[in-house]
């Protein structure tokens, strides 16, 4: 009796899965927002690189949620850390000097290609998540490198703080310019230009700062734990 059921039940299921997906439209160009992305988002954005007009014009609020939750996540590790007494530890073992002298020669190239990635997010493959993400990775060289190292609180803070204020501020301007929170009230400029896409590298630039900040507190905080 179970297994006759089991099977009637199985038989609704697939003449029900079989209709549903007999009433799927299958070849018709349903992709009608992605159409106009690509057709009009150089134009409408002034950003080459679609993607970047996609996640700092088109959804930008989606953005800051974004870096919304990558504070809240830094806040949680530090919470998190902190709570509790630090454990003992011992001297660290000493980074050999092919480590030593490879820190000293990339971070500045590191930091370099940091701001590099997010400075031309709206022209080429790239943005400030990415940025901060290489920046950050520079830290953690450091950290490598010299086991004693600690980071200047403090001035990560005001970067990560600067970072966000920035990012709001633009929004709270473009609503008072335009009557749209984050609009990208800027001349578009010319294209395929550094000063181009309106106020899209300036946001950007406040994102690679914030996140290269928020993600070099999370590293020095795992570190200093250790």
């Amino acid at each position: 009796m179970r297994k006759a059921a089991a099977v009637l039940l199985l038989a609704v299921l697939a003449t029900g899965l079989a209709l549903a997906l007999a009433a799927i439209p299958f070849g018709r160009d349903k992709i009608v927002v992605a159409n106009h992305y690509i057709r009009n988002g150089v134009r409408e954005t002034g950003a080459t690189n679609l993607v970047t007009s996609v996640v700092l014009d088109y959804r930008a609020l989606d953005t800051l949620g974004e870096v919304t939750i990558l504070f809240v996540a830094a806040v949680g590790v530090g919470v998190i850390f902190f709570a509790e007494r630090p454990p003992q530890r011992g001297p660290r073992q000493a980074a050999s000097a092919i480590v030593v002298t490879g820190s000293r020669v990339l971070f500045p190239l590191i930091l370099l290609f940091g701001v590099y990635v997010f400075l031309h997010g709206h022209l080429t493959p790239g943005g400030g998540f990415q940025g901060g993400a290489v920046i950050a990775s520079g830290v953690l060289l450091l950290y490598l490198a010299r086991r004693e190292q600690t980071l200047h609180r403090e001035a990560l803070g005001v970067a990560e703080s600067l970072g966000g204020l920035l990012f709001v501020g633009i929004g709270l301007l473009g609503l008072a310019i335009s009557g749209t929170f984050l609009s990208n009230f800027l001349a578009k400029g010319q294209p395929n230009l550094l000063l181009s896409a309106g106020v899209i590298p300036i946001i950007y630039t406040a994102v690679g700062v914030k996140v290269g900040a928020e993600l070099a507190r999370i590293i020095g905080d795992l570190v200093e734990r250790e």
